[in-house]
């Protein structure tokens, strides 16, 4: 059976997990009657809930005697580090544009990475039947972009076609047919070429490592492209590192082949299929899994280096081990760790204290979805607010920029080009029509301007506009950037808070908590109306007198409070303040609980 393999890649919500539901759907990958929920391939929870991929994902289908392996990326620029690892795997990329929105950042950063790899892609204009879709214009954006990233002439004569991927169709012309992907199906086929390692089959087995992942029954897998030769299950390899220094030797204990959304186990894996191999207990990814004769490691892709740090440190509040089982820094440690085994782009340190750990990535979405998947697991963390990782070059300092793309009513392209340009220190570099009554600003802006900045947005806009943003490269340091500008609500007492005190407190400010919740001091509690800090007693309660008449009672009808979410959260934080983050709650509060050390410390500032 002939074999391919290619990467679905595109900007986040344009639509590949669907497609790639059709794509199984039409190959005869699930039975008759078989139950299969909407996006098959975002098996995480956390995918499901917030509709975005996060982890890149393998699956196969057959068509017209051909094998296809096809991964499903992330869209988000957070995991680019899951693309840039399976894109050395592929032999191919079908690269998804919205007819409507056309190429955005994230278009703009998979398609460099493929382009460098001297991969030729494949154009899917897909939701062409949207009302606002204008394909030729999305096509014409496409080639220019294409132009931009220095495309060979091969690469720019790509081939395209037009297609709904939820509708499950797919034509070479816009007013084809419409009924199935079958024009897909022989575009991969036809265009994309066999994987060259087909030829090498005779040589020792060599395979470099891209996923790493867990199996409650096998334990240990790693999978990734057989570069060379064949294996069989009962076969010794020997584990080599990027710099070629020798983990360990092991034998393959089972062999597992992609079959639609479920792995087989099989007996020999062929050099250019994509494979997951057990038995290992060291190694992990961008290690070279090969034959005892092999000395020379496979060379990996080197992975963009992270651009912000939070700090992962253990929770000491009051109110410390009451929802979570895993409080201990060696417990949080650990799961650090074998989170940066399977994670390239995430980098762990030590702090000289030993009970926090600088945890450094791409972006605050991905550092969220980590921290939120420890919070499941049982963690009790303190986290704080994201640091900009800086670069010292020529004795110069440099910091990271980022490209925004923000698409907003006409009327709030004021307010949104005043915060970019102004307080924030990004510079402005295309504004165009986007649409009826929109536009498209597109601007430099350094990334410590852009930490807390979203929810700030989201009021300028009414919450119409969407931005877009994408790492663009190093600049001089642009000097101080304000932070949030109101003062906060400090709790002054330990205890439970009560309706009446957060009642009299609402001329003060905004509340982040209701009444009957646990409170302490140093707790966080509210955002003042003006731009210093206020300690508070919500617990205050009303006096009771021996004259009780129904008229001078006052009725205590509360504002509903402010309910964070774990990124507002944690951009919401100044630099002495952190996250309390249990299994049940999200608190916010100060980092020194002491009102008398906070007054030390400011004074030490």
């Amino acid at each position: 059976m002939e074999l391919r393999n290619i990467a679905i890649i595109a900007h986040v919500d344009h639509g590949k997990t669907t497609l790639v539901d059709e794509l199984l759907k039409q190959s005869g990958a699930f039975r008759e009657g078989q139950a299969v929920s909407e996006r098959a391939m975002d098996s995480n929870d956390i995918e499901r809930e917030r509709g975005i991929t996060i982890l890149a994902k393998c699956t196969s289908v057959e068509h017209a005697g051909t094998r296809i392996n096809i991964v499903d990326t992330p869209g988000h620029a957070d995991f680019g580090g899951e693309v840039e690892r399976i894109l050395s795997m592929v032999d191919g990329v079908c690269l998804l544009v919205d007819a409507a929105e056309g190429p955005m950042p994230q278009t703009k950063f998979v398609l460099a990475k493929a382009l460098a790899l001297g991969l030729n892609p494949i154009v899917v204009l897909n939701k062409v039947d949207k009302p606002d879709a204008e394909p030729d214009r999305a096509l014409n954006e496409v080639f220019d972009l294409f132009s931009n990233l220095g495309a060979n002439d091969d690469q720019l004569d790509f081939p395209y076609v037009y297609a709904s991927g939820r509708s499950g169709w797919a034509d070479n012309e816009l007013d084809g047919p419409r009924k199935d992907l079958s024009a897909l199906f022989d575009l991969i086929v036809n265009h994309v070429p066999a994987p060259k390692q087909i030829a090498r089959t005779a040589e020792p087995f060599q395979m470099l490592a891209t996923t790493l992942s867990a199996d409650p029954f096998i334990g240990r897998i790693l999978t990734g492209r057989v570069e060379a030769g064949t294996l069989k299950v009962g076969a010794q390899l020997k584990a080599m590192t990027r710099t070629g220094e020798r983990i360990e030797q092991f034998r393959v204990t089972k062999i597992l082949a992609f079959r639609g959304l479920s792995q087989q186990p099989i007996d020999e894996a062929q050099a250019g299929d994509i494979v997951t191999i057990a038995g290992m207990t060291k190694a992990t990814v961008a290690d070279t899994l090969c034959d005892p004769s092999i000395d020379t490691p496979i060379p990996s892709q080197p992975i963009d280096p992270p651009t912000i740090t939070v700090t992962f440190g253990i929770n000491d509040s009051p109110l410390a081990g009451r929802d979570g089982s895993k409080v201990q820094s060696r417990v949080i440690r650990d799961r650090l760790m074998k989170e940066a085994e399977v994670n390239v782009a995430i980098k762990i340190a030590d702090t000289p204290g030993g009970e926090a750990f600088e945890v450094s990535g791409r972006g605050e979405l991905q550092m969220g979805v980590l921290i939120e998947n420890m919070r499941r697991e049982g963690f009790e963390l303190s986290i704080s607010r994201p640091r900009v990782i800086m670069r010292e070059e020529n004795g110069e300092r440099l910091e990271p920029v980022e490209e925004v793309v923000i698409d907003v009513d006409d009327e709030y392209t004021g307010a949104v080009i005043d915060k970019l340009t102004g307080e924030r220190k990004g510079d402005l570099v295309e504004m165009k029509p986007a649409g009826v009554g929109k536009t498209r600003i597109i601007a430099h802006v350094p990334s410590r301007g852009l930490i807390g900045y979203h929810g700030q947005f989201l009021t300028d806009t009414r919450g119409t506009g969407v931005l877009n943003r994408l790492f663009h490269g190093w600049t001089p340091h642009k000097g101080s950037i304000q932070g949030r500008r109101q003062g906060v609500l400090i709790s002054m007492e330990n205890g439970v808070s009560v309706a009446y005190a957060l009642w009299n407190l609402e001329d003060r400010g905004r509340m982040f908590i209701g009444p009957q919740e646990n409170v302490y001091e140093g707790m966080i509690i509210g955002e003042h109306s003006r731009d210093n800090d206020l300690e508070v007693n919500p617990l205050k309660g009303k006096k009771l007198t021996n004259v009780r008449a129904s008229g001078t009672d006052e009725a205590v009808r509360l504002t509903p409070h402010i309910k964070l979410s774990l990124e507002e959260a944690i951009a919401y934080i100044d630099d002495d303040e952190l996250v309390e983050v249990t299994p049940k709650i999200i608190r916010l509060r100060k980092r020194h609980l002491d009102p008398h050390e906070r007054k030390r410390q400011s004074r030490k500032d």
